[in-house]
């Protein structure tokens, strides 16, 4: 399905992706909610499911924040108008939300983050405000109008009081009335400022974007175990200096090749990338690993048995993503690496490519070793399962 409309995927990338922003009409034809606003408010009384309600103008004071749970008696509280739900996580949860990322995947898979649905009565909003990642808002149901401001920074004047983060100013440039189906685009750090038009749902598809803090933490990490103390700073090239005490521009040289040259690996790097980009969401909702190994005692020859009758399925907590360097393919998932050869390639990009498997292909992709050890222990873990499953994975 393609959900870009009148632009090719080239020309997404090319014109608007990480730069402007850009509406989309009736970029799914036909859309329906996948789930009605008070099944979504169902989950919201479910404590493993990180949930918040939003009062514009609340007992406290404006922009009102309550987290979730909540029960039935908190929606018997809100007032009349003014107050949204956002319900974060929603493909973690339910499959056939897992399944509508999948039409998002002109983006690398690693990127993308999750599925949050936001139900709003008449005036519902959570505040002029820009994120830190790209987001496809694509209306689900009613109507929202959304307006579109400046390009922000960390120095953009944020109001002092409300526990959400809302601008202080707000210079509109554009705006738009979405209507179910329509998917508006915005880069990241562009001010927006959406409000229903009578009851609505937008479904947000959010992107992971690490901080240079997290991706130094997770790269010292990395590099940590493998260094020993013969690497260290050296200056055989040292030449007299007027002051003993100046730490000169050649020493900040030595000192930035010598770090530099700790990063200077691919397979650094992608381990770096791998960890963070798929570590899961909600790491204590996932599958229940444990007797994996035991489980992994089953005969190759008994998977092959009922395999190619079936049709597996990603769970939707498993996050999946590979790399190759010269004769390894290294694979990811939660978090967590596999070193394969390279006859794992097919096997691998088709995990990590789809989110439905027909067994016949997997047993086909299967005629090596690891590779049939990889796909038994993705089964044993849980993080694949079988279609008669769908719909009711073993969380």
């Amino acid at each position: 399905m393609h959900v870009l409309g009148h632009l090719t995927i080239e020309e997404f990338l090319r014109d608007y992706w990480q730069k402007k922003p850009v509406l989309i009409r009736n970029a799914i034809p036909g859309f329906t909610p996948l789930l009605a606003a008070d099944e979504l408010a169902g989950l919201s009384l479910e404590g493993e499911i990180e949930t918040r309600i939003i009062v514009e103008e609340g007992r406290t004071g404006p922009w009102e924040v309550h987290k979730g749970p909540f029960t039935e008696e908190t929606y018997r509280d809100l007032p009349e108008d003014k107050w949204t739900l956002l319900v974060q996580g929603v493909d973690q949860w339910i499959p056939e939300a897992a399944d509508l990322l999948e039409y998002f995947r002109f983006i690398p898979s690693w990127r993308i983050d999750d599925l949050m649905i936001s139900y709003a009565v008449d005036g519902g909003s959570v505040g002029p405000h820009y994120d830190q990642y790209d987001v496809f808002l694509l209306q689900a149901e009613g109507q929202r109008e959304w307006r579109i401001g400046q390009m922000c920074s960390e120095q953009s004047p944020i109001q002092k009081g409300p526990a959400v983060r809302i601008l202080e100013e707000f210079e509109e440039s554009d705006s738009w009335i979405l209507n179910p189906g329509d998917m508006l685009y915005l880069p990241p750090k562009l001010a927006h400022y959406g409000r229903a038009v009578g009851e609505c749902m937008t479904y947000s598809v959010g992107f992971r974007a690490p901080s240079a803090a997290q991706l130094l933490e997770r790269a010292a990490d990395v590099i940590l175990p493998q260094l020993n103390d013969d690497i260290r700073y050296a200056d055989p090239d040292l030449r007299v200096q007027k002051s003993s005490a100046e730490i000169t521009a050649d020493a900040i040289n030595r000192l930035r090749t010598l770090l530099t040259e700790q990063l200077n690996s691919d397979a650094v790097m992608a381990e770096i990338i791998g960890q963070l980009m798929t570590e899961p969401k909600y790491p204590d909702d996932g599958p229940d690993t444990a007797g994996s190994q035991e489980s992994l005692e089953e005969s190759w020859e008994e998977t092959a048995d009922w395999l190619p009758d079936a049709t597996l399925c990603r769970h939707e907590h498993a996050r999946f993503a590979w790399h190759q360097d010269g004769e390894t393919i290294r694979f990811w998932h939660q978090g967590e690496m596999t070193c394969l050869t390279p006859a794992s390639q097919p096997l691998v990009a088709l995990l990590s490519d789809q989110r439905h498997y027909d067994g016949q292909e997997l047993i086909n992709l299967c005629s090596h070793m690891d590779s049939r050890q990889l796909l038994l222990s993705l089964i044993a873990a849980g993080l694949l399962y079988t279609e008669e499953e769908y719909g009711d994975p073993d969380f």
